[in-house]
Parts: structure tokens; C-alpha cells; sequence
């Protein structure tokens, strides 16, 4: 059985959370991301996600001690959307053990500049992260320390030179999408580090995570959190029906 969760910031016990809650229980935690906070402390100091999640916890279950809060997936700091973290040391180890067997779905919305040279397709590159200025550039197979990418897109619409896109995440490389979107020549809207060329300072970047799809890791049932990103532009250039038809 496939259970859906579309989230209603409402805990399931507990006090209210500061987060838009899709799925809670004693194992696993469900929410929104929300846009430009880092999932993890980074250099900035900047407040990060796993730190106001467990703060969160601790202040709606009055929990004494530490909290337990394990990171299985990542978004990046300018991306907002569905994401899951594990509530025990177990949930962790088996929702990342799915990660490695690939039964971790990841779906994507975006909107990028341009439009694809086909209207569905899979784009397959060698990428190589630079460290040092965070950044992630296609490289030819077999370069030392390059990565395999992989991802499915589909276009969803096109409107005032703009094209939504519907991607099936198939491996998790850092900046995979803005990156291999980038190299079809459809930078991501808002991409300050991939498309600077073609976008405003201060744009937020379109890209959602809509669907995480999982195995709970101790019921073993289906467990599918969908999330639809917010109605501005340019995600409101189509009907957001369009968007929820996609991601069924």
C-alpha cells in the first residue's frame, strides 16, 4: 500500500511545529524545507535545519537531553521541499541503506530558461565537485574524482521562454540538476552559480523537491511525501494542477 502525505503543519501528537509537517511518527520525520536555510551548519553560522528540528522536538515532547536527528538526503540551501530525517539511530541506518539500494525516490519540479532538445529525455555525465569553490563542473568519463549523474526529465509546459520540468532524480550528486540542465543549455531560474548569465541578483531559484518516496524502514509500507511549491513567479506561469498531475 502506497500512503500519500501532503502535509498540514500539524504534528500528529505533540505540541505545534514551526515546520510544515507531511509525516511524523516515532522513527521518522517528514517536512517542508523551507527555502534558503542550510540543511546543515556551514560556514556562514547561519541558523541549519537539523539544529531547529531537534529544537523543535525537544520543545513540543518537553524532551530532556540531546535529540537524535539523522540526516539520510540533502537539499541544497536555496531549495525548498519535501524532505525526510530519521528520529532514531535504526530508521537512519535503513532509510540510507534504501538510498544505496536505489528504493529512495526523488522528484523534482523546476523551471529553467530555453526548453530542451526533446520533450522527455535522460541526460548520463561525469561530474567533478571543486571543493574549494563549491562549485560542480561536467567533466569526461573516467576524469579522477569525477561522478556519475544520472536524471530523467520531462517537460510539463512552456510559457514566456520559460519551460517546467518534472525530474526523476536516479543519483545524488551535489548541484546534479543545475548542473546538467545547465549543460543542455536550460540553466535553472534563479541559479545565481549556474545561470548568472540569464538571471536577476536576489531571484529565487525554481527548484522544489515535490516527492520523496520511501520504504519505512521499520513497517516496510510505502511511504510517499509530496509537497507543491509556492504559487509565484514563475511557478504560477502554469496551473498548478498541471504540477500535481505530474508528480501522481
Amino acid at each position: 500500500m502506497n500512503m500519500q502525505h501532503n502535509g498540514t503543519g500539524e504534528a500528529p501528537s505533540g505540541g505545534q511545529s514551526r515546520f510544515e509537517i507531511l509525516f511524523e511518527d516515532n522513527h521518522l520525520l517528514g517536512i517542508v524545507k523551507p527555502v534558503n536555510i542550510p540543511v546543515q551548519e556551514d560556514a556562514t553560522g547561519d541558523p541549519d535545519l537539523l539544529t531547529l528540528l531537534k529544537e523543535d522536538i525537544k520543545e513540543r515532547y518537553n524532551k530532556p537531553g540531546n535529540v537524535f536527528m539523522g540526516l539520510v538526503h540533502r537539499l541544497d540551501r536555496p531549495v525548498g521541499g519535501a524532505m525526510i530525517f530519521a528520529k532514531t539511530s535504526k530508521a537512519a541506518s535503513r532509510l540510507s541503506d534504501s538510498v544505496r539500494t536505489h528504493a529512495f525516490r526523488k522528484v523534482y519540479l523546476t523551471v529553467v530558461h530555453g526548453k530542451p532538445p526533446a520533450s522527455q529525455g535522460r541526460l548520463v555525465n561525469t561530474l567533478l565537485k571543486d571543493a574549494k569553490s563549491n562549485t560542480v563542473s561536467i567533466v569526461r568519463k573516467g576524469t579522477p574524482g569525477g561522478k556519475e549523474a544520472i536524471l530523467d526529465y520531462t517537460v510539463l509546459g512552456t510559457a514566456e521562454g520559460y519551460s517546467l520540468l518534472k525530474i526523476d532524480l536516479l543519483t545524488g550528486r551535489s548541484h546534479q540538476i543545475r548542473v546538467q540542465l545547465n549543460g543542455i543549455g536550460c540553466p535553472l531560474f534563479g541559479d545565481q552559480k549556474y545561470g548568472a548569465a540569464v538571471n536577476r541578483p536576489g531571484q529565487q531559484i525554481a527548484l522544489w523537491s515535490a516527492v520523496v518516496g520511501f520504504p519505512h524502514p521499520v513497517t516496510k509500507e510505502d511511504i510517499e511525501l509530496i509537497s507543491l511549491p509556492p504559487q509565484a513567479h514563475p511557478w504560477d506561469l502554469w496551473p498548478q494542477q498541471v504540477q500535481k498531475q505530474a508528480i501522481r
